[in-house]
């Protein structure tokens, strides 16, 4: 009989006595601090100045909310700025929305950009999310400190500290390095003793900088404007009815969902040629619709132009606040805006499409034998599929979400569906480029 060691474990072992791999793991976990603070503070201003422009500016002015046409000057000068970044800066301002999310290109070069563009999108009612501009900030942050420290800088070390950084940011921006970890799995699509090499530095970069996170946004009391939903009420048990409208609800959604990212990859590509002017366009656009639903409904334009993070939290904590209507005025108004921000502004595709698939399920609700937690979930899973295209990590982040583990099988469900649903479709346009800098 063969006295050889088992393959498995010896590989393993050999990943860890690699030349330099514990030093790597340790500055992953160093990482995690630096990265969690830049995102913290990241997220803190763009949430304050967001607070700013739509909320302490117009009450100083004598509105109690922001006026129908607010949104208009604010995108406005959004699309400009962003148009500005896009020509004239490395990088183009980062990651195209429409493209959905992805974790390759981290380079310090494109820090200034990225941040620029992102506080020029954000805060100003891009209906696009900060999660994209953030795992750029924290897989580029983590390299900074790698050549700041004057670290070995080889293919294996960037790879490695680039997926570190971005792993505490998202655990920074979704609240849990859970969900950091299940997403940059499928993120870098590598297995066995690979993914094993990638996610030892990931996981500890993700757990210490949510332990650093957590603290400081205690300590130092401001807010950055965490995910949540959270419905009212109990649901302990899954009923046929549900079952079935959910799966149909999951369908709907995704072809919504795949018609808005295919829309976003059209409009990227009209705005590479004249990028400054179309995005201004297009910035505009969005603004238009925002404008629009404040005047058909009366409710505050930031309904429509934000990422949809606040709203979903109101939303979900008191649905019956919102008519039929109303729920249809902002998905239309919101489902344009979102495609047009898509492809011409900086941010990221996540927020928005979970607040279009809850406010969805919300509309879809009253279906016979239909609960409301069921439609909520069904209409979170198959919007987060539909933009993500993971599967698990669509599962375990709308699972995470609504904390309810009753109406997990129901999540799985709607996200299987709604990836077969996708696929299924006409691909439509191909991935937008940024435009090339003039």
């Amino acid at each position: 009989m063969s006295s050889a060691q088992p393959v498995g474990p010896a590989r393993l072992a050999d990943v860890l006595k690699a030349p330099g791999y514990l030093k790597t793991l340790l500055l992953g976990a160093l990482v995690g601090v630096p990265v969690s603070l830049v995102s913290f503070w990241f997220l803190a201003g763009m949430h304050e100045l967001q607070h700013v422009l739509w909320s302490t500016l117009p009450h100083s002015l004598g509105w109690d909310a922001p006026p129908w046409w607010w949104p208009l000057p604010l995108l406005l000068v959004s699309g400009v700025l962003v148009g500005l970044v896009v020509t004239h800066m490395t990088g183009a301002g980062g990651h195209i929305p429409a493209n959905g999310v992805a974790m390759g290109g981290v380079s310090t070069a494109v820090l200034p950009g990225v941040v620029l563009a992102a506080a020029a999108s954000l805060p100003l009612g891009a209906v696009l999310g900060p999660e994209a501009p953030l795992i750029a900030l924290g897989g580029g942050f983590a390299l900074l400190m790698r050549d700041l420290a004057r670290g070995p800088s080889t293919p294996q070390t960037t790879m490695l500290l680039g997926a570190a950084g971005a792993a505490a940011a998202i655990a920074a921006i979704f609240g849990s390095p859970l969900i950091a970890g299940v997403l940059l799995i499928e993120l870098v699509g590598v297995g066995g003793v690979r993914l094993f090499g990638v996610m030892l530095p990931a996981l500890l970069s993700s757990g210490v900088g949510a332990l650093v996170f957590t603290g400081f946004g205690r300590w130092t009391g401001l807010e950055t404007g965490g995910l949540t939903a959270k419905l009212p009420g109990t649901f302990t048990r899954l009923d046929a009815p549900d079952v079935a409208w959910g799966l149909l609800i999951a369908v709907l959604v995704a072809t919504v969902q795949h018609r808005a990212m295919a829309t976003g990859r059209a409009v990227a590509a009209y705005v590479a040629g004249r990028p400054l002017v179309r995005t201004t366009l297009c910035a505009l656009g969005a603004g238009v619709c925002a404008a629009v639903y404040a005047l058909a409904t009366g409710r505050d334009p930031q309904d429509v132009a934000s990422s949809g993070q606040v709203t979903l939290a109101t939303l979900t904590a008191d649905p019956r606040a919102w008519g039929i209507g109303a729920l249809i005025a902002v998905l239309l108004c919101k489902a344009v805006g979102y495609a047009l921000c898509l492809g011409s502004l900086r941010g990221g595709p996540v927020f928005p499409a979970l607040f279009l698939g809850a406010a969805a399920g919300l509309l879809l609700s009253p279906l016979p034998g239909l609960g409301l937690v069921p439609a909520v979930a069904a209409g979170l899973a198959a919007a987060t599929a539909g933009v993500l295209r993971l599967p698990v990590s669509s599962a375990v982040l709308v699972t995470v979400l609504l904390g309810n583990l009753a109406v997990t099988p129901l999540i799985i469900l709607a996200v299987v569906a709604s990836l077969i649903t996708t696929e299924l479709l006409p691909s439509g346009p191909p991935e937008a480029k940024p435009p090339p800098r003039a």
